[in-house]
């Protein structure tokens, strides 16, 4: 049984440029979570773009590998197109996680900075790397992971959608089992910089409901951003 729960929040920015989805089809699941770069402007257009390609996408190719490919390429190409469009080639840049979840196998994938982390039978089997500044830094052994979260340089991101590609900047997992003990959570910058994996992985452990996991996340993260300026932020929790 897959249960699930998702939120979007503006924080303390006049627009929301993070978008989330979910679509399911019989007994297979899609979960998108997106955030546009808001620097670039027009973020917000970039991120629902990828997320309504996410969507059709997966209604049309279902569970699989391939369609997860499609996911990230067809995203990218249709953003690619408005910014032609529009001739704002220089702005509609936009991260992008995806959680597929067949009947008996999950695939994940993303690019940029927004998370996907995984846990297993309550603990936390590990989490996507970033594609930014900082992330390459931690590889490095320059820097802490825990650093990565307040480093000067988190907004730099090394790959997202929305610029041209030689080569697919998407990191796709493998494929994992169905054990019925599983938990995901997709979530954008501005949640994840204020509350740790300690946090994330003692909340699961407490709750009864993904509801309930994601309502206690989401009460921590108010509760650190309180007083600052807080950025947009999304996340998608599932439980399979």
């Amino acid at each position: 049984m897959v249960t699930y729960k998702s939120i979007s929040r503006m924080g303390s920015r006049p627009v929301n440029e993070d978008c989330v989805g979910m679509h399911r089809k019989g007994q297979e699941y899609g979960f998108f979570l997106a955030d546009g770069l808001g620097g670039h402007g027009k973020g917000d257009r970039a991120s629902k773009t990828a997320v309504e390609q996410a969507i059709l996408r997966f209604e049309e190719g279902g569970f699989g590998e391939e369609t997860l490919k499609r996911i990230f390429l067809s995203g990218q190409a249709a953003i690619l197109e408005k910014q032609k469009e529009l001739g704002c080639t220089r702005a509609m840049k936009t991260t992008m996680t995806a959680l597929l979840i067949g009947e008996k196998t999950i695939r994940f994938g993303h690019v940029g900075d927004s998370r996907i982390y995984y846990f297993r039978n309550g603990k936390l089997v590990r989490r996507t790397l970033d594609h930014s500044v900082p992330q390459m830094l931690a590889a490095a052994g320059e820097i802490r992971e825990e650093e990565i979260r307040h480093h000067p340089d988190r907004n730099r991101l090394l790959r997202v959608m929305g610029v041209e590609w030689d080569r697919p900047e998407y990191q796709l997992s493998e494929e994992l089992e169905r054990s019925g003990k599983q938990a995901f959570l997709l979530c954008s910058d501005g949640f994840w910089e204020l509350v740790t994996e300690k946090e994330m992985t003692a909340l699961l452990k407490r709750s009864r409901t993904v509801e309930q996991w994601l309502d206690g996340m989401e009460a921590l993260v108010a509760k650190h951003g309180e007083g600052t300026s807080m950025d947009n932020y999304s996340a998608v929790a599932v439980w399979a």
